[in-house]
Formats: C-alpha cells, structure tokens, sequence
C-alpha cells in the first residue's frame, strides 16, 4: 500500500469518526430533552383521583384532581367540593385531628354493633392516620367507604 493511500484512509476514519461523535452527541442530547420533558409534562398532569362508596350502591369518581407535594386527602376533598357536580363534607377538627363526620347527606353514626361510619383508603392502603395530615402522591387514589367494618 502507498502512503498516500494510507493517509487517505486515515482522513476518511477520522471524518467517518467525528460524524458518528456528532450524531451520538446530537441523539443525547435529543434524548435528555424528551427527559425533561416528559419530566415536566408529568409535573404538570400529576393528578390524583377520589372515589367515594356511600355503601348503597351508590358511588361517585372524580378524576384529575389537582396534585402537587404535600397534597393532603383533606386538599383532595376540598377540589372535589368545588367540581360540577361535586360533594360537599363536614369534618371535625384540623390537620392530625381532623376527623370528616359527613360527605353529601350520609354522615357517621357513630360506635356500636352495625353502625357505619366513613373510612378511607388511599390505593388499597387502609388509612393509619388523619385524612387532614396523610398525604398523597401523583396518580393516588383515595377511597372513602361508608361501613361497619374498619379496614374492609
């Protein structure tokens, strides 16, 4: 082989390699962004969802409720209250201590043998603390049950 040759087969690799260093450079960097956006877009849609069983039959599911980092169930109430169609509640106390005595017309009824009263659930989590201090996440979804049985 000549030595020119030899030279030209080296510029060729070494523009061969600098096109692919350049598409590869591009592609991250086209990647990163739809990261980001996606990223972004999540934090923008982040929604939670409620879904409240009256223990009739009757059930009412609101979507896309508005999610944001520290959301409470109480928040997610207070957005339902305010939809078409929405619900309206009674509770006692705040934060820790909140307790929701009512939703629409079906309010607890207290202790005892058969009586009902409203628990939820956030996913299928049975709560362990207030519903003003349990905080949800994106795509949660809370689940108030009017029922005898606590946890089920």
């Amino acid at each position: 082989m000549a030595k020119g040759d030899l030279r030209d087969r080296w510029t060729m690799t070494a523009s061969h390699f600098r096109s692919l260093a350049l598409r590869a450079a591009a592609t991250l960097l086209a990647l990163l962004l739809i990261a980001a956006t996606s990223h972004w877009a999540f934090a923008q849609s982040a929604t939670v969802r409620l879904v409240i069983d009256y223990g009739d039959g009757a059930v009412k599911i609101f979507t896309d409720l508005p999610w944001s980092k520290g959301t409470t169930v109480l928040d997610v109430m207070n957005a339902a209250q305010g939809r078409p169609h929405g619900i309206t509640f009674k509770h006692t106390g705040s934060g820790a201590t909140a307790l929701l005595t009512q939703i629409d017309d079906v309010a607890n009824e207290g202790g005892g043998t058969g009586k009902k009263n409203w628990q939820f659930w956030v996913n299928t989590t049975y709560a362990d603390r207030s519903f003003g201090a349990y905080e949800v996440q994106a795509l949660d979804v809370v689940f108030w049950r009017f029922t005898t049985q606590q946890g089920k």
